[in-house]
């Protein structure tokens, strides 16, 4: 038994090692030198000041600017360190009535619009950090901004036309705007 002792504990030290404390560096270390910005969280900086990340949704409510997926996180909106959904369920009442509230906080800021709302605006995404909306949802918030900014709507519209990303690799997901991206072209203009 003691014969058996002794190369159990050296393998387990060793795989230890290997395992949790090299692998890992070694990962990290080609992370770092092949993708650094996105190691480094995809921060944007305006003016040497950090504003966000491009990969998690921040919270906007000023109604000039365009606003984003909400959030389901529990303690405070776009919270990356509770990503999750809500887990309620279709027919639930509390998914019913905060889409309701998501949509009188919408025709609230801009009363009148007789617009669709898009979904993207009132329903959260399952990690509850998305950083992007539907062009329809840019588009739908267009003459809200352009009003509260005194723009004429067509700039605004190029501006979120610019921000549109298609599909990755042309082939999977669906065209999306960074809210993050446009809001702070939307700051840089004259």
């Amino acid at each position: 038994m003691s014969g058996l002792l002794r190369p159990a504990i050296s393998l387990f030290i060793g795989l230890s090692v290997l395992t949790g404390i090299a692998y890992p560096l070694a990962v990290a270390g080609i992370g770092r030198l092949l993708f650094a910005e996105e190691t480094a969280g995809s921060l944007l900086v305006v003016d040497r000041r950090s504003v966000g990340s491009r990969l998690i949704g921040q919270h906007f409510t000023d109604p000039a600017y365009f606003w984003g997926r909400p959030s389901a996180t529990p303690t405070r909106p776009y919270d990356a360190a509770a990503s999750g959904a809500s887990n309620l369920g279709p027919l639930n009442p509390a998914l019913s009535e905060a889409v309701r509230q998501r949509i009188a906080a919408l025709q609230a800021a801009d009363p009148g619009k007789l617009q669709r709302i898009p979904v993207d605006l009132v329903t959260a995404s399952a990690s509850g950090l998305d950083p992007h909306i539907s062009p329809q949802a840019a588009a739908y918030q267009v003459e809200r901004v352009a009003r509260q900014r005194r723009l004429p709507p067509a700039q605004v519209s190029a501006l979120v036309a610019a921000h549109t990303e298609g599909r990755q690799w042309g082939v999977f997901g669906e065209p999306r705007v960074n809210v993050l991206l446009l809001n702070i072209a939307l700051d840089a203009l004259p």
